[in-house]
């Protein structure tokens, strides 16, 4: 069964076509990074615009590249909350014309879920029920995934999360957007000591312990005092880099921690843009050893991103347990518990 998946939901413009859930035909994503870059963050008004812009074209290549006919298009899934709601509609709008057109069938999937499905394109296949751990620009979360469209919300952050930390301390430091990449590449360049104090204060330190909660917003504060107390940060931005990595992904691991222990399952799942940090995965792995845990992550970068391809799998799987959309389906800025037809 070929599926075609379309993401629009933040600032990269993707089509993929997928075959029975799990082999990639075909993928392309247009990045909208130097639209942005100036702003240090996504515009809305300027993302939406752009995934118009582009989306048709993106459509016409992905077709023509896969080698099979629009017409061979099975079902059309896109995703449809949570997201910017302008860049959402693009997508959406899109995916109801594809599927009066064809008739086909539609299915509106969970950005936050499609991301935790992606595994499945590299064929891991995390049996019921898993943890999922959602760490990207706009969502740093842990869930409880019983089946396919079926999951509850363990934990949240909040206030900033985990990738949108990166972004807000690498503008502090006067480093480029995105600034994942950025403070990853410096933070490798320090040699961190075994037990060397950090110029940053731990976490959530007072959490209850059967808590899980992210929040990010107090660490990004502290890096801005301690620019402002020290000046001539810029000889130690290797330094810096490395520690914030460091108490932001001590979080991470405190959370996963915890939700083995409430939950007691011990299959996990990673995923999202922060996921491409290979700090974070050598991290993930060594924790998962430690806790006796089977960790799953996606291996190639371009999974880790916002994409089509992660939507077209989560559809195929979603329309198999019978879950469809009607033409007039919602989308949603935050994300909705259950918006299936059947």
């Amino acid at each position: 069964m070929l599926g075609l998946g379309i993401e629009t939901s933040c600032d990269e413009t993707s089509i993929g076509i997928v075959e029975d859930g799990k082999k990639e035909i075909s993928l392309k994503v247009y990045s909208q990074t130097e639209l942005h870059s100036a702003y240090g963050g996504v515009v809305p008004e300027i993302a939406s615009r752009a995934h118009l812009e582009k989306i048709n074209d993106l459509l016409d290549i992905s077709i023509k590249e896969s080698g099979v006919d629009l017409s061979d298009i099975e079902y059309v899934a896109v995703t449809a909350t949570p997201g910017l709601l302008g860049s959402l509609i693009v997508g959406a709008q899109m995916a109801r014309c594809l599927s009066v057109a064809l008739k086909i069938p539609l299915v509106a999937v969970d950005h936050l879920e499609a991301h935790l499905t992606v595994v499945r394109l590299e064929e891991k296949n995390p049996s019921f029920p898993y943890l999922g751990v959602l760490l990207s620009g706009g969502n740093s979360a842990i869930f409880q995934v019983e089946d396919f469209g079926k999951m509850k919300l363990l934990g949240d952050t909040q206030d900033d999360a985990l990738g949108e930390a990166f972004d807000k301390v690498a503008t502090l430091l006067g480093l480029d957007y995105p600034g994942g990449p950025e403070i990853e590449k410096l933070a490798m360049k320090y040699s961190l000591r075994n037990n060397e104090p950090l110029i940053f204060p731990e976490l959530l330190k007072d959490l209850p312990s059967e808590k899980i909660l992210f929040s990010y917003s107090g660490l990004k504060t502290a890096v801005l005092y301690y620019l402002k107390k020290n000046p001539d940060y810029r000889k130690e931005l290797e330094k810096i880099c490395s520690h914030f990595q460091e108490r932001a992904f001590s979080l991470v691991e405190k959370n996963i921690k915890r939700a083995v222990s409430v939950t007691k399952i011990r299959e996990v799942v990673v995923a999202g843009g922060v996921v491409a940090n290979s700090t974070l995965k050598e991290r993930l792995k060594k924790i998962s050893t430690k806790l006796n845990f089977h960790l799953t992550v996606p291996e190639r970068k371009i999974l880790c991103t916002d994409n089509g391809a992660m939507v077209a799998c989560l559809g195929y799987f979603l329309l198999k347990n019978g879950k469809t959309s009607a033409i007039d389906f919602k989308v949603s800025a935050t994300r909705m518990e259950d918006f299936y037809e059947n």
